[in-house]
């Protein structure tokens, strides 16, 4: 069975969301954040009224090349604001495609969702990216665990069927030109690949969701260190750290990843 959505921004004005949902649209992930100080204008609007047509709801953040930690935290305080932190929420989105971080994608996109679970208590993540991303830059070994889930934008316009496989492939956005009733533009639209159904996006089917942790039980990764170090530091264990933050690596961490102690 094959889902159908929509991701919108302030570039989407959508005047029926009712209409939307008639046309067979059950989930919309909306853009909140850019960097660190981007707030999407129409992300409000848009949030309340898909809800209140029956659509499930997410938030995304358009990465860009500035401080992890801060874009985190303004991402997180947005899905907060938009009541985006719960079961029935679509996971949140991380859309990686500007050219400055090419370069650096994948230990940003560790660190990112490390942090994104530290300070949500969120553990299902979305990672988006085009095809050309998902073959030459973006490498999930490295950081996708078993609640990462991909996104690829490939706009051949066959629903679900990107030509692209990876077993954590879960959204497939076919057009940038779709047109939906209710919607007087252009929209993205998405669809589910393989097994995957709205259910596998929502934050519930990911793992036991937890409050953001205190001050006292994170640790903030420092050039040089390892996770054998930090585990002697705080009085844990090596394999008590990867089970805690589904390190999908040991041999990876990255200076400003934020590491659950317990």
């Amino acid at each position: 069975m094959t889902d159908f959505g929509i991701d919108v921004s302030h570039h989407n004005q959508v005047d029926d969301w009712q209409a939307v949902r008639g046309n067979n649209i059950t989930y919309t992930s909306i853009k909140l954040t850019e960097s660190t100080g981007f707030i999407d204008n129409r992300a409000d609007s848009h949030a309340d009224r898909a809800r209140a047509a029956g659509i499930r709801v997410g938030g995304y953040h358009f990465a860009r090349n500035t401080d992890v930690g801060a874009q985190v935290r303004h991402f997180g305080a947005q899905l907060r604001a938009l009541r985006m932190i719960g079961a029935d929420s679509l996971a949140p989105m991380l859309d990686m495609e500007v050219r400055e971080l090419r370069s650096s994608a994948n230990p940003f996109v560790a660190d990112f969702i490390a942090r994104l679970r530290a300070e949500t208590g969120v553990q299902r993540v979305l990672v988006y990216a085009n095809l050309d991303w998902w073959r030459n830059v973006l490498k999930p070994a490295e950081w996708a665990d078993g609640d990462v889930l991909l996104w690829v934008a490939r706009f051949n316009g066959d629903p679900g069927n990107p030509g692209f496989e990876h077993p954590k492939l879960a959204l497939h956005q076919h057009t940038n030109q779709g047109r939906v009733p209710g919607i007087p533009g252009f929209v993205d639209r998405d669809a589910t690949v393989g097994g995957h159904t709205l259910a596998s996006l929502l934050q519930a089917n990911g793992g036991p969701a937890a409050p953001p942790p205190e001050a006292a039980d994170v640790h903030v990764v420092q050039r040089g260190e390892n996770l054998t170090r930090i585990a002697r530091q705080h009085g844990t264990t090596f394999e008590e750290l990867v089970r805690l933050n589904n390190i999908p690596n040991p041999d990876i961490i990255f200076p400003g990843q934020v590491l659950r102690l317990r």
